[in-house]
């Protein structure tokens, strides 16, 4: 029994119509950027400016490589990290002397032990909030990871400047966080092309 065959030719200006009636429209996304001061404090450095609005981790992007917790001359380097939930997060020793990394925090509370120089140990970070950041050998040592359900934060440098790139056009809270001045709650109308500029005024 022969089975009888039939071809469909789909002239290109057909294949033009079908893909623009399936396209999917390019995202439409803004910019937000501007300058932290600070009173109280030596310098605006190390601010977290981020986003109020929450997403699930299925929702979240993640990394393309683990953020690294460095620990070199008796210092965690950067002092202050943020990820989005379910990020791992490398802590290589890259002192001369041996370390020993833990936390205290409901948020994630661990403890890495003590290991040495060209060690490195990871830790998946699962649940949003803050993670303070101790070494039980060096008391003087000390930082902070924010884990968000947001992928919009930045971290401000020492000129206080910082910038959000990519954000959905839209409505949104902003928030800040910084471990000695007190917390900022702004709102802030995204475009869809574009930047807005929010410059914040924090003090302790």
């Amino acid at each position: 029994m022969k089975r009888s065959m039939r071809i469909v030719i789909v002239t290109t200006a057909a294949a033009l119509l079908l893909g623009a009636l399936f396209a999917v429209p390019p995202a439409l996304a803004g910019d937000l950027v501007g300058t932290v001061t600070a009173r109280g404090v030596r310098s605006p450095e190390n601010v977290v400016i981020y986003f109020g609005n929450k997403l699930s981790p299925d929702e979240l992007p993640p990394p393309a490589e683990n953020p690294v917790m460095d620990q070199r001359k008796l210092t965690f380097i950067p002092h202050v990290m943020c990820v989005t939930v379910g990020t791992t997060v490398d802590f290589p020793n890259n002192d001369e002397v041996p370390h020993n990394v833990f936390s205290p925090s409901p948020v994630k509370k661990f403890n890495l032990g003590t290991y040495k120089a060209g060690v490195v140990k990871h830790v998946t970070f699962d649940k949003a909030g803050l993670v303070p950041l101790l070494c039980t050998i060096h008391p003087e040592m000390s930082a902070f990871i924010l884990v968000l359900e947001t992928p919009h934060w930045a971290v401000t440098g020492k000129d206080g400047t910082y910038r959000i790139g990519d954000i959905p056009a839209g409505s949104y809270k902003v928030k800040t966080w910084h471990e000695k001045l007190k917390p900022a709650v702004e709102k802030v109308d995204i475009p869809e092309t574009g930047e807005v500029t929010l410059d914040l005024a924090l003090r302790r």
